[in-house]
């Protein structure tokens, strides 16, 4: 007897009709149980012809006893509608009793007694049939129907005709059933040690602490003891020291099993490890750091003068707010070395941290405690790597700083950056303030444009301009050569690297504004070397020549030379700075048969496209000056490029390097190549002050020109140029570009035009002479 409930009305008027008559309905399987209303070819060919014993209706549904009388083949369904009526085929239970169906027989027999054993779900009424029937056929009804198989395993079962293939696909199910019950016996077998050794271990733990206790020897109260006598030698603040008590009542009274105790034990372990007090009391010795910068340093002379200020007013005073530097300058210039040579001269500890790539305010501030694996930020955890409270502590890279939607980690320096608020610097993993002011804080930067307004106005700004190559000689000879002999495993006894030689390595191997290209190229020359040494080919002392350089670097790679052998039209030498340090870059002009339009190129940004636009304005303008017809600018297009145009450049310092080419252009007239110019230009051709002097003119230097033009405001600035480049470079400032045009153009602008523009033009444009300079 298998008890059914029926909910679809349409299954419900069957059985109605079944009920009123013989009681005998067919129960087959669909195909698809989430059909709600199956047609007959959802179904399955064979079913079973049940005998509803009893049918009783409870909240709209039918509950049956039903039992199954014989298999059948659905052959034709007669009705579809209200109800299926279907025509069938009995399906004979054909036996023969075969030893081999004999031996299944009792293998199922033996299988169905294991899976029992095993947990495997049997009702008693089920057991009780399958070990009295002795009919194969019935035997595989009974199993089939009692243990829980797939629909389709069954639905296989029931279609098959042939008693021995009944019996052995029965024996292959119950085989499978049976690995799956040893499995899941083994699983729980070994779950049931792991818990009772854990509770075991857990019991004798208890007992052990309990003995500990009466013996005096307990862990937990070691432990405990130990954090308090680590709290009172910090010499916390007292709003530190009642946090650290009450964080440490905490753990006192909580279990050791309880996942919160290893966080609350780790930020104990932070909060007594930091340097509350700790200091590096040596006073400051101006003398001996005036001797290691200048040890471990060439030039840079505002630098050292800087840092030789702070110590001097530090050795007076006793204690001074520490000053937020930032060191700003190209790459390779020695600006995140220095810092370390700063720590040594004060006698301090050196952290540095670096900030390039950062996205995330956590990164400065830390976590809150209530993440897993919460940590202070990068702040915090230098300081407490140093294991002092005034190390010197360098922010590399603080214009590469990014933000994103986890914060902004600039906003986040402001509160560190600030002497006026670092002394209660907040890190969101200690909830507590920390004292930062003796902290001496260097930053560094390549471009100033990316640091926010807020924080550039917090630092002190130290600019590192390009070395000269004087000053890149003494940098090899002094510090580059010996660092690179060491490393490649050299000595005096092996090379000898002449001044001459150094010399033809900076002028035509490199050209940087730092020396980090200088040190590659040197190394570069001593792998061959150590190659040689290394495989007994060098017998003697080996001497590196100017003339064998080629040899171990290969063809130069920059000449002094300028670009152009001779002087063009319409192409003057402008002066920029970069990232890297000071460039020289070339303004083209050329003008074609059109209907007066711009056009430019070189991907300029839109303050150099104002320029030029400013520079064509200008130019009109003296048109008549210049002798040029008035309709000339109807007729023509000018196309105006910056050679390299896959470099983005910027900026108004390019405006009279523009309006010079143009002008070429257009008298014909041939700009000086041995000439370099730097300065912005106003509508009425007054030349403005422009910044990056020191970087532009040694950019100047480097490629072999004669004359820089630069403002006439900028004339403060040419203190700051190296003698030796001053000896070797004439100035030229202007007030007004008619100064330019006399000095750039091969040849002066015809006098009469000149005296008609003086007789006109207003006393704010009179016409100047040039003023040389050095």
């Amino acid at each position: 007897m298998v008890p059914i409930t029926v909910g679809r009305p349409k299954v419900k008027l069957g059985l109605d009709s079944s009920w009123s008559g013989d009681r005998l309905a067919i129960f087959v399987a669909q195909k698809n149980p989430r059909i709600e209303n199956p047609a007959p070819n959802d179904l399955y060919s064979v079913g079973t012809v049940g005998l509803i014993r009893r049918l009783w209706k409870v909240d709209n549904e039918y509950n049956l006893a039903v039992e199954g009388l014989s298999r059948v083949y659905l052959k034709e369904f007669t009705q579809i509608e209200p109800f299926l009526s279907v025509k069938v085929e009995e399906i004979p239970e054909l036996t023969q009793r075969t030893e081999e169906i004999e031996a299944l027989f009792r293998n199922i027999l033996a299988k169905i007694k294991k899976y029992g054993e095993l947990g495997g779900v049997l009702t008693l009424e089920s057991s009780i049939h399958i070990f009295s029937t002795d009919d194969p056929n019935q035997l595989v009804n009974i199993i089939a129907a009692s243990i829980d198989l797939k629909t389709i395993d069954k639905q296989q079962i029931l279609e098959m005709v042939d008693t021995k293939a009944r019996l052995s696909r029965l024996s292959e199910l119950l085989t499978r059933e049976i690995r799956i019950l040893e499995i899941s016996s083994r699983i729980d077998t070994e779950t049931q040690e792991r818990v009772g050794k854990v509770t075991k271990e857990a019991i004798l733990r208890e007992k052990m602490k309990s003995i500990e206790k009466e013996l005096g020897e307990d862990e937990e109260g070691r432990e405990i003891a130990e954090f308090r006598k680590a709290i009172k030698k910090a010499n916390m603040p007292e709003e530190v020291r009642i946090k650290s008590e009450r964080e440490l009542t905490r753990l006192a009274k909580m279990s050791s099993y309880n996942p919160e105790s290893s966080y609350i034990r780790t930020y104990l372990e932070w909060l007594v490890e930091l340097p509350w007090e700790v200091k590096d009391k040596k006073p400051a010795d101006v003398e001996l750091a005036e001797q290691v910068l200048d040890e471990d340093h060439y030039g840079l002379p505002k630098v050292k003068e800087r840092i030789l200020e702070y110590l001097a007013v530090h050795k007076l005073v006793g204690k001074i707010k520490g000053p937020i530097l930032c060191f700003y300058g190209p790459p390779g210039v020695g600006k995140t070395s220095i810092g370390k040579s700063i720590a040594r001269a004060l006698d301090r500890k050196f952290v540095r941290v670096s900030l390039g790539g950062i996205h995330d305010e956590a990164e400065i501030r830390g976590h809150r405690r209530t993440y897993v694996g919460a940590l202070p930020g990068r702040i915090i955890q230098g300081i407490k790597n140093a294991s002092t409270k005034n190390p010197v502590f360098m922010l590399d890279e603080i214009d590469k700083v990014g933000a994103d939607f986890r914060g902004d980690p600039s906003s986040a320096l402001l509160e560190a950056l600030d002497p006026e608020q670092n002394n209660s610097f907040s890190d969101h993993y200690l909830e507590v303030p920390y004292d930062l002011s003796d902290v001496m804080f260097i930053t560094t930067a390549n471009v100033l444009d990316t640091i926010p307004p807020a924080l550039k106005d917090r630092l002190e700004i130290i600019n590192f301009p390009g070395y000269t190559e004087e000053e890149k000689f003494h940098i090899a000879r002094k510090y580059l050569v010996p660092k690179q002999v060491t490393a490649h495993g050299l000595s005096r006894d092996n090379i000898e690297i002449p001044d001459a030689t150094l010399k033809e390595t900076i002028s035509k191997y490199t050209r940087e504004a730092g020396v980090r290209e200088l040190e590659r190229e040197i190394a570069s020359v001593l792998r061959k070397v150590a190659k040689k040494v290394a495989s007994k080919k060098a017998k003697k002392k080996i001497r590196i020549s100017p003339k064998q350089l080629h040899t171990y670097l290969g063809p130069h790679k920059y000449t002094k030379a300028l670009a152009e052998t001779k002087d063009e039209i319409g192409m003057s030498t402008g002066l920029s700075v970069t990232a890297a340090g000071g460039e020289i870059l070339f303004v083209e002009v050329t003008l074609m048969p059109g209907k007066g339009q711009l056009i430019l190129t070189g991907q300029l940004g839109d303050v150099m496209k104002e320029s030029a636009q400013a520079a064509l304005s200008y130019v009109k303008s003296r048109a008549k000056v210049l002798g040029l017809q008035e309709n000339v600018f109807s007729k023509l297009d000018v196309h105006i490029h910056v050679p390299e145009g896959a470099v983005p450049k910027e900026g108004p310092s390019a405006g009279i390097a523009i309006t010079t080419a143009l002008v070429s252009a257009l008298t014909k007239i041939p700009v000086r190549r041995e000439v370099g110019m730097t300065g912005e230009v106003t509508l009425r051709g007054r030349v403005l002050e422009i910044g990056g002097v020191k970087e532009k003119v040694l950019a100047a230097h480097r490629a072999g020109l004669s004359t820089v033009i630069l403002p006439k405001a900028n004339a403060k600035d040419l203190e700051e140029i190296p003698k030796n480049v001053k000896k070797d470079l004439q100035f030229i400032l202007a007030e007004h570009m008619d100064d330019v045009l006399k000095v750039a153009l091969t040849r002066s602008l015809p006098k009469e035009k000149l005296t008609k523009l003086s007789k006109k033009e207003t006393k704010e444009q009179p016409y100047r002479i040039p003023q040389a300079a050095g």
